[in-house]
């Protein structure tokens, strides 16, 4: 059993070893939990390029120690050009997952660690960027080793990954994935970032940076154009939140798959006193995912552009219908109607004085788009990908509308004073990790019990083929045997960590001595650090 590491006043996790190397210095040096995470997050974004990157998106729950939480939206809305008559005069029926044409949203990240700095700097911030950037700059310019997950990470539609113009040059080896542990060196994304200390984070947006980013991304086709990043800005967004056992548990509002999270964790709740690892655990999460997934897939979309309140699905009344509706002696039928793909990080930060951090950062599926810009070094998300191309959709591309997101960075705060900051990677399966995670915590597991526990993954049935549960192989033998005969398909990888199962992460601070307890999967490359 893996033992916790407890730190005596504050802590970071991230997914990888360098990202929590820099939170950790950040925090000696006096920062707070928010400038950490900035500096952390750019760290990251230079040394984890197949996870995230500055040309992504993130998003931010901050909790401050009196108790008020923020959240904060840094998610990029499609360009001016990016309209379902051009993909349709293209020829497409459906937005390409790789490319120029995939590269079709604003890049929100940098103006996210922009609003997340004036937060730091009213809270007491006080460190300069080029400390909270140092790091970053360091391991661009000098080299940093390329990561086991990067190395041996699988994704689809890897020959059209490889074939956009650019790629090649940054991130392979003789056109193969490159080793685990070459030095690779970035030195426009050192010059962009540098640019970024001198001029500002706006710059990214509204100075020099903006209009090279604009011009390469003109020059490779994408429908996006300089007025659209002059006009962008990261926003403050009510959070949601749902009562949770002796719990708060907060998520991010739409166009994230926040509420996604939050209904898993209500219905779980409704259905019973359940004990941990048993399969009616495992059994009440899987069909609760299948029922929150499908209110969030006909719900989910561009905030403007929502007819329903999200809030009315986590009212008590309407848990408890959906709750209801979940057969604990049978396995439901479930098609998921889109691709579980994505890749991202989550780190978490907690401060001496209990300021708490939760922040997700992506660039969609691995690599985003794929499309390297030549003058700033920086590669492209594919969030945009996830609009639809039926005008009928809630979900339909139109000009200035944010896609659909599956990040979702949660956290919760305890009757008892405990804050918990927790989150993953995993794209569309982000919920079902999460309500994994976070069960197996309040159940009773410690932090890095819940954290290396096996997982499971719902995958979508297609036509009429039954949905399939992906199980890591650790799994007890009698549960499989058990979630079989209540009717789940159960497919068993032979191997017992994947990537494809989540980077995960949980951070909690103690009231009565102010500890902090913290953890980062074994599956990524990273772990907890502080002080």
């Amino acid at each position: 059993m893996p033992e916790t590491p407890v730190f005596s006043t504050a802590a970071v996790a991230a997914p990888h070893t360098l990202a929590a190397e820099t939170g950790q210095t950040i925090l000696a040096a006096g920062g707070n939990a928010v400038e950490a995470m900035v500096a952390m997050a750019a760290t990251i974004a230079v040394v984890y390029p197949h996870m995230n990157g500055l040309g992504g998106d993130g998003f931010w729950l901050v909790r401050e120690p009196g108790g008020r939480v923020h959240a904060l939206d840094a998610s990029g809305p499609a360009g001016a050009l990016a309209t379902i008559k051009r993909y349709r005069d293209k020829g497409y029926d459906a937005i390409p997952s790789r490319g120029a044409d995939s590269a079709l949203t604003v890049a929100g990240a940098i103006g996210g660690w922009g609003l997340a700095l004036e937060l730091a700097k009213a809270l007491g911030g006080h460190l300069p960027l080029d400390l909270l950037l140092g790091d970053a700059i360091r391991h661009a310019r000098a080299g940093y080793p390329v990561s086991g997950s990067e190395a041996r990470f699988k994704t689809s539609e890897e020959a059209a990954l490889y074939a956009v113009p650019g790629f090649a040059e940054a991130f392979l080896t003789e056109g193969k994935r490159t080793p685990p542990g070459t030095l690779r060196q970035v030195p426009r994304l050192a010059d962009t970032l540098e640019q970024l200390v001198h001029a500002g984070l706006a710059d990214f947006y509204r100075g020099d940076i903006g209009r090279e980013i604009a011009a390469d991304l003109e020059r490779i086709g994408a429908p996006i154009l300089r007025r659209d990043f002059e006009t962008y800005r990261a926003r403050v967004v009510q959070p949601l939140e749902l009562r949770v056992g002796n719990a708060t548990v907060y998520n991010l509002p739409p166009p994230t798959q926040g509420l996604t999270t939050l209904l898993i964790l209500g219905m779980f709740e409704r259905l019973g006193a359940i004990r941990a690892e048993t399969p009616e655990h495992h059994h009440a999460l899987i069909e609760a995912s299948k029922r929150a997934f499908t209110i969030g897939e006909n719900v989910v979309a561009d905030p403007m552009n929502m007819i329903h309140d999200p809030a009315a699905f986590l009212t008590p009344s309407a848990l408890e219908r959906e709750a209801a509706a979940i057969d604990m002696r049978r396995a439901a039928p479930y098609p998921l109607p889109r691709s579980p793909e994505g890749d991202t990080i989550w780190m978490g930060a907690i401060d001496k004085d209990g300021l708490a951090v939760s922040y997700i950062q992506s660039v969609f599926w691995a690599f985003g788009s794929g499309c390297v810009l030549p003058a700033t070094g920086i590669h492209w998300h594919n969030r945009g990908s996830a609009f639809s191309l039926n005008p009928a959709s809630h979900n339909a591309l139109e000009p200035g509308r944010k896609p659909f997101h599956t990040l979702n960075p949660p956290m919760a705060a305890f009757d008892d004073g405990r804050v918990l900051s927790f989150g993953t990677m995993g794209g569309e399966t982000q919920p079902q990790i999460l309500a994994q995670i976070f069960t197996r915590y309040v159940l009773g597991m410690g932090l890095a019990d819940a954290v290396d526990a096996p997982r499971w993954l719902l995958n979508k049935g297609k036509g009429t083929s039954p949905a399939i549960v992906r199980m890591e192989g650790r799994f007890d033998s009698g549960l499989i045997r058990a979630l079989s005969a209540l009717g789940h398909e159960i497919d068993e990888s032979p191997e017992p960590y994947t990537d494809n199962f989540g980077h995960g992460g949980m951070l909690v601070k103690h009231p009565r001595n102010g500890r902090v307890e913290a953890t980062h999967d074994p599956r990524s490359d990273g772990g907890a650090l502080g002080l």
